[in-house]
């Protein structure tokens, strides 16, 4: 691995990001401030971590910085779940991001494996 940017985990979760700026702008006005706020800052989290981890000299950190990510997934995993519940996603759309979801959080299990065993 060069860099982050290297890492198809990143590159996912990189799109997912997008993908959940474009859902979030649907949401009802009166969440701006509330679940849009939260839910776009924990999956920019995702990606902002691994590249943060990365980055960072000791392998050891770049673990800790995966288990950070897969925090942010569970999180924005439930904020969705609220935002599904209160009607402010699709069905598609829902059925399509907690599928990238479970990828990523794959992903970044293996990653962290693969760290792991090289440690």
């Amino acid at each position: 691995m060069k860099t982050h940017k290297d890492l198809d985990v990143w590159k996912k979760s990189i799109n997912v990001v997008t993908t959940i700026y474009a859902l979030t702008a649907n949401f009802p006005v009166h969440e701006r401030y509330g679940l849009v706020s939260q839910i776009r800052r924990a999956s920019v989290s995702i990606p902002a971590n691994i590249s943060e981890g990365a980055a960072r000299n000791h392998r050891k950190e770049f673990i800790q910085f995966i288990g950070i990510s897969l925090g942010s997934v569970a999180e924005l995993e439930t904020l969705l779940l609220i935002s599904a519940n209160l009607k402010f996603l699709s069905e598609d759309s829902k059925i399509q991001i907690f599928l990238d979801l479970e990828t990523i959080n794959r992903m970044l299990i293996n990653l962290k494996r693969s760290l792991s065993v090289e440690y």
